[in-house]
């Protein structure tokens, strides 16, 4: 199989990560350092190294909700200190990383895995995998901001895709508002609330498809039943 696929089946990261991974030099294959994307790999006989550890498919599959606080970072490492999702799991002996990210100051719906293939269902750009976050702004939207947000607004020369937006009653702050995307570009929600002039000034992703964070706390993980996990890998786009 390709070394991509081995470092995702073996719960080392999603597949576009791996693809990174091996492009930075941190893969070994029998004690040589591989950086092309299209290296094959005999899983019974190669030995795989990832940052100088073995890397091994393991049976195991781990599927944790984690309703992320803000103030934490979406990453398995923080080379400034500071906390990371992985901090807030109670986990021993498997290698867990986020399907997604989810911004330092955004709190939320946020899954981590070891089981790379479902990592690429969610963040692969084809499968259209439609994120729900509840947004609050100090200023009312107008009809005509709705309008453009739900058709879409311009970031770095180019529109975003069409969005779900709907009315979400009052925020301590003064308004709030529902609304899925299926893009991830950076910091993408905030961008476009102040492309219509509105700050948003609290965010918190909600959903992922029809995968609600419900009423977890913030700080709080548990583990997804069979059933959510079957249902998340029904999300891939087979076309």
């Amino acid at each position: 199989m390709r070394l991509q696929k081995y470092l995702a089946d073996a719960g080392a990261a999603s597949r576009r990560r791996a693809e990174e991974m091996i492009s930075q030099g941190r893969v070994k294959v029998n004690g040589t350092t591989i950086t092309s994307m299209g290296h094959i790999v005999d899983e019974n006989a190669d030995t795989v190294e990832l940052d100088g550890k073995a890397v091994l498919i393991m049976d195991r599959k781990i599927y944790i909700m984690l309703n992320k606080p803000c103030g934490v970072i979406t990453s398995c490492r923080d080379e400034r200190g500071r906390k990371t999702v992985l901090d807030l799991i109670d986990i021993k002996d498997a290698r867990l990383f986020p399907a997604g990210r989810l911004d330092f100051d955004t709190e939320g719906l946020l899954i981590l895995t070891n089981d790379g293939e479902l990592a690429n269902i969610l963040t692969h750009p084809k499968n259209r995998v439609v994120k729900t976050y509840l947004v609050h702004t100090c200023e009312k939207l107008t009809a005509e901001d709705m309008k453009k947000l739900a058709s879409g607004v311009e970031i770095d020369d180019r529109a975003t895709a069409k969005a779900l937006l709907k009315r979400a009653g009052a925020s301590p702050q003064g308004y709030a508002y529902e609304i899925g995307i299926h893009e991830g570009r950076n910091r993408q929600i905030r961008i476009m609330f102040d492309a219509v002039g509105k700050k948003a000034v609290y965010l918190k992703r909600i959903s992922i498809g029809k995968l609600s964070l419900g009423d977890m706390q913030a700080g709080q993980w548990r583990k997804l039943s069979s059933e959510e996990v079957r249902y998340l890998y029904s999300l891939k786009d087979e076309r």
